[in-house]
């Protein structure tokens, strides 16, 4: 690493003309830089520089010798700018990894990046969890209580839940009115550590709470499954995406114990480690953030 910088002080000698302008560029004693070349020049057992009061001037072996010099410098310079475009502007492939009914949501809240040419987007969704390091993933987002990981996460907001239903199902089965009624009713869903059994805790008008253990009729590890089993009447359950929203929004499927709310699913965005981040994912998370902060509200006013 000496001989590295070495030759790349050589090489600002030679772009500068002389020993005493070399050191005002690199910081450094004009005694400083006349010793690295000596010790390069030691260690090549070649004179580079022919010196004199008034001038340098190459040698034969110093001109052969600048050249690979020059060019590793600029490499260096070359490399520098690159990181430097990566912290300050948006560029490269941005892999984020998230739910499979994430897909439109993202390609929405992600929309002000496409004004960043330079930066790509691929976007890997999965409802199971994806390996941040196997899959290069820049941020990952999951829903729900996080297993302790060395993982870093930043809590970006929450998505609310509403019980739900759809008409047909309502009409043949009724409408629940307290929440011990759910017991009596089909319920769709399921989770992947508690497989067909989901726990409800519920909150009323007047602060009260009830925990409710449902086991699902249907089951499904898919939120777009689990909307398409609800809007079809296989029972009531839990509506979390924007499909949810938009059937709640247009009558296909409708609030149940509208009055009785649960606690919002946090999301959570994951990364590999702590410190400073490409502007890509700065970014993102930002953007992100922005979105989730203000989700959980949404799904309430819908209806």
């Amino acid at each position: 690493m000496d001989q590295l910088k070495r030759m790349a002080v050589f090489a600002e000698v030679v772009a500068a003309g002389s020993l005493s302008a070399a050191a005002r560029q690199l910081r450094m004693t004009p005694s400083a830089v006349s010793q690295h070349l000596r010790q390069l020049e030691q260690a090549l057992g070649l004179a580079l520089l022919h010196r004199s009061t008034r001038k340098l001037a190459l040698t034969e072996a110093g001109e052969r010798f600048h050249a690979g010099c020059a060019a590793m410098v600029a490499a260096a310079r070359s490399a520098e700018q690159a990181l430097a475009r990566l912290r300050d502007e948006p560029e490269g492939e941005l892999r984020l990894a998230a739910p499979i009914g994430f897909g439109s949501l993202l390609a929405r809240v992600l929309a002000p990046l496409r004004s960043h040419p330079r930066l790509t987007l691929h976007l890997l969704l999965d409802d199971a969890v994806v390996d941040l390091i196997a899959q290069r993933v820049d941020v990952a987002l999951r829903v729900g209580a996080l297993a302790d990981s060395s993982l870093v996460a930043r809590k970006l907001g929450g998505i609310a839940r509403q019980l739900c239903a759809s008409p047909a199902y309502l009409a043949e089965r009724g409408w629940p009115e307290q929440p011990q009624e759910l017991l009596r009713h089909d319920w769709v869903g399921s989770r992947p550590q508690s497989p067909g059994v989901d726990l409800l805790e519920l909150q009323g008008p007047g602060g009260e709470r009830q925990a409710l253990r449902l086991q699902g009729r249907v089951q499904a590890n898919q939120v777009s499954a689990l909307h398409a089993l609800c809007v079809a009447g296989w029972g009531i359950g839990l509506a979390v995406s924007e499909d949810d929203c938009q059937a709640l929004a247009d009558g296909r499927l409708l609030p149940v114990l509208p009055g009785w709310r649960l606690e919002d699913l946090p999301v959570h965005a994951v990364t590999l480690r702590r410190g400073e981040q490409p502007a890509k994912v700065r970014h993102a998370l930002d953007l992100l953030a922005d979105y989730f902060s203000g989700a959980g509200a949404q799904l309430r006013a819908a209806p």
